[in-house]
């Protein structure tokens, strides 16, 4: 693809500005088309974005507007039915937004459906882009931390009532979940993509302070094939505003903290062969602020995804990669509804994630 790709995202709720800002940065890319149920808010939409087509119905808008490339950022549980459309009804590559869908049957019928009609499906991990964590990843894979021994990811986040309130399919198992699957998606995303595959899961959920059917806390402790331990906490009901989303990683040779509210600050960086000058440098170079706790990572990630689709090389999350978080998440559910230690792999049988009679 040499030409201006052509993006249209369907859903035009809470996300969608990061999405339309990151590709408006983008040179070689443009916004052509926008897609919302709710009329009111996809011509909000539309305006912000400028001279772009707005549509209620998802057929209308492929069939009418010559797209490259369709962003889905509709609630959870409707990804799988609209990317297969989208794959096998209008040959487009699709990205979707975390998590890629809520079912793992649901995650493999989207590959499937992707692989069969000849389109990319890439997945947003945007936090996977942010600077302290590419600088951890790249220091990981050098062997700088020798044996690993555990991993940390903290999700403490607020979201009021009115936050739940806002739209009818929040906190619901049928097509939201709940902070693990939601909020803590990226964290689980970055604590396996830090420490390999998973062999078992143990994890306990509470609803504490939200009106809502799915958990607002929980803990998780993963064993890894490799021995590593890893801790996944998690909550929304942490009071009275956002804490921090953070990423701490131990081994045999040194230890790295990436702090702030979108795992976004190089907060620690200790190793046994480093200077003094080193550590400062780091510090300083990976200190990033972002404006809010979704990142700076949409546009880097955007700039992965045309760099992909131009050169036909590999995605860093594509259907594939994105379906292995997922596939831990649905085991931290399945764990806290039986109270059990989760092997993986393994097919849910007691996850209520994506189950349609909730709503």
């Amino acid at each position: 693809m040499n030409h201006t790709i052509k993006f249209a995202l369907i859903g035009c709720g809470r996300i969608s500005k990061r999405h339309i800002d990151a590709i408006g940065e983008l040179s070689g890319a443009e916004i052509v088309a926008v897609c919302d149920a709710d009329a009111l808010r996809v011509q909000k939409a539309a305006a912000y974005i400028g001279d772009v087509a707005a549509f209620t119905n998802l057929h209308e808008m492929l069939t009418t507007v010559e797209v490259d490339v369709v962003s889905i950022l509709t609630p959870s549980g409707y990804h799988a039915e609209q990317a297969i459309t989208v794959a096998q009804d209008f040959g487009r590559h699709v990205i979707v937004e975390k998590p890629m869908a809520l079912r793992l049957a649901d995650a493999d019928d989207m590959i499937r459906a992707c692989d069969s009609a000849g389109v990319r499906l890439f997945v947003v991990k945007q936090n996977r882009y942010n600077l302290p964590v590419m600088k951890v990843r790249e220091t990981l894979e050098a062997g700088r931390f020798g044996k690993v021994v555990m991993g940390t990811v903290r999700v403490r986040w607020t979201r009021h009532q009115q936050y739940y309130d806002q739209d009818a399919w929040r906190g619901t198992w049928a097509l939201d979940g709940g902070v693990f699957s939601n909020q803590a998606s990226h964290h689980v995303d970055l604590l396996e993509w830090m420490l390999g595959q998973p062999v078992s899961v143990m994890a306990k959920t509470a609803t504490r302070l939200a009106d809502i059917e799915v958990e607002d806390t929980g803990v998780a402790i993963i064993t890894f094939e490799s021995g590593a331990i890893g801790v996944v906490e998690a909550t929304t009901a942490t009071r009275p505003n956002d804490l921090e989303g953070s990423l701490s990683l131990l081994g045999e040779h040194g230890s790295v903290v990436i702090s702030g509210f979108a795992v976004n600050t190089m907060e620690t960086w200790r190793f046994d062969d480093a200077s003094e000058d080193e550590n400062n440098r780091v510090l300083r170079e990976f200190a990033e602020m972002p404006p809010n706790v979704y990142g700076f990572g949409h546009k880097r990630y955007y700039e992965s995804v045309l760099e992909s689709l131009r050169s036909g090389g590999p995605a860093l999350v594509d259907g594939l990669e994105g379906r292995k978080s997922l596939e831990l998440i649905n085991a931290i559910y399945e764990s806290a509804e039986t109270g059990q230690e989760i092997h993986l792999r393994f097919k849910p049988h007691y996850s209520r994630l994506g189950e349609r009679n909730s709503v």
